[in-house]
């Protein structure tokens, strides 16, 4: 593939937040940028060159994008893979059709990652109630069943306490195929961010350590609190599923770290990720310019950390009162906002998110708290 300089058109189907700042950062280098989304004034639409109302299942949507385009990619990962290979016959689409239909379903995902030897969460598969137990007795208890696909952002999972609980569980599940994890008790949630380029160069951002609440991602931490031999282990982890995927563009790889120091893969993400935000504002490079210098076939950018960061998601209660009062943000000068452009809020929905730029990251999680809480009470007691 020859490098797609500026002028050209980058194809994305989905129009979400991920879709809204890699539209940004392409447009600011002198891409255009088609979406295909069911609104076309979504977060993305809004700032997109081309919005093809659609929804991402939609082939003949897909197709019309890919030939408007000149490369195509994605900014969620329920792009089924036959679309993708579908439009993998008329343009370049990264993450390819082969990597989707390992990372869309986790019993796959696993397996990849059991082939490859890397180390993981002890797990069994279930495709049927006969097979829960059997599941169960590889992982013990407590356990987590986790629907193999469509599951996201704590949606789809289970928390069992023994097997009494199992079926129960996997009524609430809708009765669907499950992987069952081990609950493990951790140390840290950290994720490795990198990019990959056609070509095989690699650029890896500084490690995020993540803090999640009602299993959203709550705040991202950078550096992470870890020791630095780990660090460059999970690293090292991220470098060899980036290449056993054969996996082109940003690829999110999430790990936990247990108590007695073990780093165990959780989940591959190939596309730009929450937990990467911190690079737009932290680093050298944005994870979204990354993106697009992958997919495009140019040389990636420095990953440098400008500055140590939290960020912290902004989700949809914080607008139980009402527009949040933005001027609170504003009054802190080492605070960056991002809001995404979405028009209706509403509990647990990712609207925006915080970034807040401090060489303590100790007072900047205190910041952030504090904001949320400021930005939560709404104007009521606004003198």
């Amino acid at each position: 593939m020859k490098p797609l300089l500026p002028g050209g058109t980058i194809g994305v189907i989905g129009g979400g937040q991920l879709a809204r700042m890699l539209a940004l950062e392409a447009r600011r280098m002198g891409y255009r940028v088609a979406v295909q989304d069911p609104d076309p004034q979504g977060p993305a639409g809004q700032v997109a060159d081309v919005a093809i109302g659609a929804r991402f299942d939609d082939e003949e949507a897909a197709l019309a994008l890919a030939r408007a385009s000149d490369v195509v990619t994605i900014d969620i990962e329920q792009v089924p893979a036959p679309l993708l290979k579908a439009v993998e016959r008329l343009r370049p689409a990264h993450p390819s059709a082969a990597v989707m239909e390992v990372i869309q379903d986790r019993a796959e995902q696993r397996r990849f990652l059991q082939r490859h030897g890397f180390p993981q969460v002890p797990h069994g598969v279930a495709g049927s109630p006969g097979e829960l137990e059997g599941a169960a007795a590889v992982t013990g208890y407590p356990a987590v069943l986790k629907v193999t696909r469509q599951g996201y952002d704590g949606r789809g999972q289970a928390q069992v306490e023994g097997p009494g609980e199992l079926g129960p569980a996997w009524e609430q599940l809708g009765r669907r195929p499950v992987v069952v994890e081990r609950y493990l008790e951790l140390e840290r949630e950290v994720s490795v961010v990198l990019a990959r380029s056609p070509a095989g160069e690699m650029a890896v951002f500084p490690l995020a350590e993540n803090l999640h609440r009602r299993h959203i991602l709550h705040t991202t931490w950078v550096p992470a609190r870890v020791p630095a031999p780990l660090a460059r282990r999970a690293v090292e982890l991220g470098r060899d599923i980036a290449v056993a995927l054969d996996h082109v563009g940003v690829m999110a790889v999430e790990m936990f770290l247990t108590r007695d120091g073990q780093l165990l893969v959780n989940e591959i993400a190939p596309r730009t990720h929450n937990s990467g935000h911190f690079t737009f504002g932290a680093c050298l490079t944005s994870q979204f310019e990354q993106h697009v210098r992958a997919i495009c076939n140019l040389p990636l950018g420095a990953t440098n950390l400008v500055h140590p960061a939290v960020m912290v998601n902004l989700l949809g209660d914080l607008w139980a009162h009402g527009e949040p009062p933005w001027e609170r943000v504003f009054a802190h000068p080492g605070v960056k906002l991002h809001l995404y452009g979405k028009a209706r809020p509403f509990p647990g929905r990712k609207m925006g998110h915080l970034l807040i730029l401090d060489e303590d990251l100790e007072r900047a999680s205190r910041l952030a708290e504090e904001l949320l809480d400021a930005l939560a009470a709404g104007y009521a007691d606004t003198p």
